[in-house]
């Protein structure tokens, strides 16, 4: 299966943080994907997420959570 764009985008913005501490690695992605994603970009990351968690960085499910809008598990 081939992966989503908001994967993919998602993924690529997690890479930029990985050198802070997890912790602020995750709320910093989750203010990134706040203020500069569109609604529809977030609903589509948000379908992926409920699917193919294996597809998505730590750093972007643990963003998903601090945005209250994401992963449970």
């Amino acid at each position: 299966m081939e992966t989503p764009p908001v994967v993919r985008l998602a993924n690529d913005i997690a890479a930029q943080f990985r050198h802070l501490p997890p912790d602020e690695a995750a709320a910093d992605v989750a203010n990134h994907i706040r203020r500069f994603w569109d609604p529809r970009m977030r609903v589509a990351l948000l379908e992926v997420a409920d699917h193919q968690q294996a597809d998505l960085d730590p750093g972007v499910i643990a963003a998903l959570r601090l945005l209250g809008e994401g992963v449970t598990s």
